[in-house]
């Protein structure tokens, strides 16, 4: 494309000339200017291709044909100018994910040498639905995209992540697609996806998917993996433990790594006990009769008798762990979300935390999750982890709420932290939490800085979500618009609007059962404000209008202000849009009232940064209504007020809109 310059009024002007040609994809900013006498640019991240999933094993037995299947579906499909996809199917546990990450090291990362992505879609469901947003936004950023140009919906972020892996040979590892959609909406365009699941999709067959079936290792196979894993056992015994797991690769593992850890019982006295179904101990036996009832009414973790196999062993590995390791494998079970710190665990109750994680590892019921963020983040295998919430159902009900309310008001603390350094000194309703930082970590605070504790924010984004539900099934109301009013410091930045609006929505409903005016109208505006960047200005405006109503009893003037701040935002979204001049003005004139309205408000408290930001919307209006003289006069003021507060963040904003009034009175040279 080529271009004459241009002021940020849009006026045209010859002093420079320049193009950018070919067949470029640009994401970020391009500078065009006809002389620079210096620049500095951030520091680039890693020039390296993301190499993101689970590593392969070093034991892994049989599966050649598998393994073969991949390989040449690969090699077929990276031939192609199209992109491929290979659905890999078979019952939870069974070695999906491993035998994908065997493949990609022994062949499939020579054919897809620009990258490879990996995400487990149980980590962004909700009800059966996939955020494929956040999703996306995770990929982009993989793919060095900065955060500041991803934008907020899912067509563009497709639009976006197209565009940007057009040019790459990409390997996208997608786990627990359940439907083809979820599956498409990630297939790189000249790249693989390879997706895993526990059932056949037809549709995606139809669109040219090569189907891989994983079936549980058979009776050779399964015995060499138990001999490989316990050297001195005899054919007979290692066959025995194959049948009584049903071939299920995860239950032999667990079943053989615990025994591997203990001198006694032999090999020949589990498969004993197991058939004879005596494992469990004292304080145990209760839960497992409970569990029985579940097990009879809900038909086991599995598929058919893989599922009671896999349950059966489990049971035994779970009952022969030191008791403080059982009771953390059963907390595991009762937390909301997919991942656990030690912080967290420590925070719900839990002693010698490390132990038992380590003893869960060894055992391989729990997995250590590849995270760039600073904690140490555990799950449960699906499996696994629908187990221990099976027996976390026969838990006494009192010791459950119990230990769910301290991982409630663990975050709730946590993410006022975190908010708290993240966007600052801003107008909350909450007061400052009940804890330091320093006393919600094991080691240390949980982050330090606005950017740690974003980065914290956003690696628990999905238990925080899932807290905020549980604080809602349960009825703690305050906490629920606690962690909701806290969360806008991540959904802002990072652009999660959908959780921001699923979130809001519990906290008005918290809001209406606690009668509180003013945490509702704060609600109704953050769902307003995620429905704006989302660009559905109507469902905006209807938060904003149910908010309004309330206004009068509200008390705090700024609960006024953020109001008519969001209207003033919609109506110049409305007057970008506006194809006459002199509606695009009467837009313009609009939001100057309302930003006004808000200004003054601010002034009411006082409230220095409300005061700062509503100058500096004021402004924006004066700008977009062509009233650049005006705009230099309120810049002014809002600037004095920034530094005479320490309000530097807002300093480059303010900027930015004055450079944007010089332009447009026509000063180039001093924009």
């Amino acid at each position: 494309m080529s271009s004459l310059g241009t002021d940020g009024g849009g006026t045209a002007h010859n002093a420079a000339y320049n193009t950018v040609s070919g067949d470029a994809v640009i994401v970020g900013p391009v500078l065009m200017a006809q002389h620079i006498e210096g620049l500095r640019l951030p520091t680039p991240p890693p020039d390296v291709p993301p190499r993101q999933g689970p590593m392969p094993s070093r034991v892994f037995v049989n599966r050649t044909k598998e393994l073969a299947d991949l390989r040449d579906a690969g090699l077929s499909l990276a031939a192609g100018p199209e992109p491929g996809v290979v659905l890999v199917v078979g019952v939870g546990g069974v070695g999906k994910t491993q035998l994908v990450a065997q493949a990609v090291r022994r062949e499939l990362h020579q054919l897809y040498p620009d990258g490879q992505l990996h995400v487990d879609l149980a980590d962004h469901r909700r009800d059966g639905v996939v955020d494929l947003a956040a999703v996306l936004g995770e990929f982009l950023r993989a793919l060095k995209v900065h955060k500041d140009y991803v934008p907020a919906g899912l067509a563009e972020r497709t639009a976006l992540f197209r565009s940007v892996a057009a040019g790459l040979r990409l390997l996208v590892k997608v786990d627990d697609v359940q439907h083809a959609p979820e599956a498409r909406a990630l297939v790189p365009p000249r790249g693989l996806l390879v997706a895993t699941g526990r059932r056949v999709l037809p549709s995606l067959l139809m669109d040219g998917a090569v189907l891989i079936d994983v079936a549980p290792l058979d009776e050779t196979a399964g015995t060499e993996l138990v001999r490989r894993l316990h050297a001195d056992a005899d054919e007979g015994t290692a066959a025995d433990v194959v049948r009584l797991c049903a071939g299920h690769p995860l239950a032999l593992r667990a079943a053989l790594e615990w025994l591997a850890a203990r001198p006694q019982p032999t090999l020949d006295d589990v498969v004993r006990d197991l058939t004879a179904g005596r494992y469990g101990t004292g304080d145990d036996n209760g839960v497992r009769k409970e569990m029985a009832v579940a097990k009879g009414a809900r038909g086991g973790t599995g598929e058919g008798g893989v599922g009671e196999a896999v349950d059966a062993v489990l049971d035994s590995v779970v009952a022969g762990v030191a008791g403080h390791t059982r009771h953390l494998y059963d907390l595991l079970g009762v937390l909301p979300g997919t991942t656990a710190t030690a912080d967290l665990l420590t925070a719900a109750g839990a002693t010698r935390v490390d132990e038992g994680l380590g003893e869960l590892l060894s055992c391989r019921l729990a997995v250590l999750v590849e995270s760039s963020d600073r904690p140490r983040r555990y799950r449960l295998h699906d499996v696994v982890r629908a187990h221990a919430r099976l027996r976390a159902r026969a838990l006494p009900e009192e010791r459950r709420r119990a230990a769910l309310r301290l991982v409630v008001d663990f975050y709730a603390d946590a993410a006022a932290h975190g908010d708290a350094l993240v966007l600052g000194d801003r107008f909350r309703i909450q007061p400052p939490p009940g804890r330091p930082l320093s006393e919600l970590g094991v080691r240390g605070p949980l982050f330090t800085g606005r950017a740690e504790a974003l980065e914290w924010l956003d690696a628990e984004r999905v238990n925080l979500r899932s807290a905020i539900r549980v604080a809602a099934d349960e009825r703690w109301y305050e906490a629920v618009w606690r962690l909701c009013e806290s969360l806008w410091a991540l959904y802002h930045s990072r652009k999660h609007l959908a959780d921001c609006v699923e979130s809001g929505l519990l906290g008005i409903e918290a809001a209406q059962h606690e009668a509180r005016p003013d945490v509702e109208i704060r609600m109704r505006n953050q769902v307003a404000r995620a429905a704006y960047e989302l660009g559905d200005l109507d469902r905006a405006e209807s938060q904003l209008d149910a908010a309004a109503d309330l206004l009068g009893p509200a008390g705090d003037p700024r609960l006024t202000g953020v109001v008519q701040e969001s209207r003033g935002l919609i109506a110049l979204a409305r007057g970008r849009s506006e194809e006459s001049p002199g509606a695009a003005h009467r837009r313009a004139e609009e939001a100057r009232q309302l930003f006004e309205h808000a200004l003054a408000a601010n002034r009411a408290v006082p409230d220095p940064h409300g005061i700062v930001v509503q100058g500096y919307n004021v402004a924006q209006a004066l700008v977009a209504g062509e009233r650049w003289a005006d705009a230099f006069d309120v810049l002014d003021e809002a600037a004095e007020t920034a530094r005479a507060t320490g309000d530097e963040p807002m300093l480059p904003r303010i900027d930015l809109v004055r450079a944007r009034a010089l332009a447009g009175a026509g000063s180039l040279d001093r924009a």
